[in-house]
């Protein structure tokens, strides 16, 4: 598994790598994960680390930089059946180099829709940052096998811009018996909030594509008229100021609790101790935080968009609201808080078969067969007499192909570019 972030870092993809690659070591499978050094990490037998720019442009990501010979050796030593990128960019293309080089297929993952996060190279609104990423990633998927998406929605929008390769809709899993253990007393009791207090909670990278700035102002007009409430967050990331703001102006700051990053188990427990999730992301591809939410038994309040949709049923097993107003995402929060004991048991009952259907043994069962169908795909046969040779060959064309995506991107940007300072 070749990625551009993993743990320490906190994130979707960096959770989903860490938790398949361990149910699969489960199953009996061999995994080596490829990924940058993050915050003085270090490279395992399974866990090579490559150099990287840690925080880049102030972001909370590691930036990759080439990978050194020495870890060619290892990815040889391991000896893969199998490559899945889970990054179109960066790392991403060492997958490319190294399934074309050993003639093994490349499965990727695509778990971000990208162009939202076009600022961290860009800039603000940046025309040319978005042409670029999309032409980019379009071109990436085709360079590959199979690609995986996440939910139908995003699949949808693949065909739509144009992959031609075989798609999977294959969500992420989670652990469903895992997040459904924690302990609602134990968190509230060691956090001083009174076991009658109405909980609303977030968890997840602060950042800006996260639509952060939208769901504290929604959540601060809620708590303004509930002073008994309390508002949880777990995360960290540039927009956490934006919380503290947020609180501030609606001067609500006192019924706010940050905890930054956690470890497992008091993360399990802040789940448990929630009433209502909320989450305003419109970037997702499918937001694995709200099926952990589902597994430990707590109701969504979300904003429409792709991979949400997928999972958030409104009035059902949360609420999804289809416009963004602050007012009507506070009152879908009361509208939570005042559910009949009755109708919160129906609801209850919906979010586990909903989490059940994103369960690690089902998600991973289905990639299990992604792998097996990709293995068998009908390759080129080459003698081992000329291994070498062809391995020289196949490397030469993965960079070909790789840099004509990244000339065909740029080129479509400059045009989209100059398109919009003529008009």
């Amino acid at each position: 598994m070749v990625t551009n972030t993993f743990t320490p870092h906190v994130g979707g993809v960096a959770r989903s790598v860490s938790a398949t690659s361990q149910r699969l070591q489960a199953l009996g499978h061999e995994v080596m994960i490829v990924c940058p050094t993050f915050e003085g990490t270090e490279s395992t037998p399974r866990v090579l680390r490559v150099p990287a720019i840690e925080h880049f442009r102030n972001s909370d990501f590691s930036f990759p930089l080439p990978i050194p010979s020495g870890a060619h050796h290892a990815i040889d030593c391991f000896d893969p059946d199998i490559i899945h990128s889970h990054h179109p960019f960066l790392l991403g293309d060492t997958a490319l180099r190294v399934g074309a080089q050993r003639d093994i297929p490349v499965v990727f993952t695509h778990h971000t829709q990208y162009d939202k996060y076009a600022h961290y190279i860009g800039g603000e609104d940046s025309v040319f940052a978005k042409r670029f990423i999309n032409e980019l990633d379009v071109g990436y998927c085709n360079l590959c096998d199979v690609v995986i998406a996440p939910s139908q929605s995003v699949a949808d929008d693949l065909l739509a811009r144009g992959v031609t390769r075989h798609i999977e809709v294959i969500p992420t899993g989670i652990d469903v018996d895992w997040w459904s253990l924690g302990s609602r007393q134990a968190f509230r009791d060691a956090q001083g909030i009174p076991h009658d207090a109405f909980v609303v909670g977030h968890v997840g990278r602060l950042a800006k594509e996260k639509n952060i700035p939208f769901l504290a102002d929604a959540v601060a007009v809620y708590l303004t008229k509930h002073p008994a409430s309390r508002f949880v967050v777990a995360g960290v990331g540039s927009s956490e100021s934006e919380i503290l703001r947020a609180c501030e102006k609606r001067g609500v700051v006192n019924q706010l609790l940050m905890f930054g990053v956690l470890e497992p188990l008091q993360l399990c427990n802040l789940y448990r101790s929630l009433d209502v999730f909320v989450f305003a992301s419109k970037s997702e591809t499918q937001g694995i935080v709200l099926a952990e939410a589902m597994a430990a038994g707590v109701p969504v309040v979300a904003i429409d968009g792709p991979g949400v949709r997928e999972i958030v049923v409104d009035k059902v097993n949360g609420r999804m609201l289809m416009d963004e107003s602050v007012e009507a995402f506070a009152a879908a929060i009361a509208w939570i808080a005042e559910l009949p004991p009755q109708t919160r048991r129906l609801v209850e009952a919906e979010l586990a078969v909903t989490a059940k259907r994103y369960s690690l043994d089902h998600t991973v069962g289905s990639l299990l067969q992604t792998y097996l169908w990709a293995a068998n795909l009908k390759r080129v046969g080459h003698s081992s007499e000329h291994e070498s040779w062809n391995a020289m060959v196949n490397r030469a064309e993965a960079e070909l192909n790789i840099w004509s995506n990244f000339a065909n991107a740029m080129g479509q940007s400059i045009a989209e570019m100059v398109r919009g300072a003529v008009n």
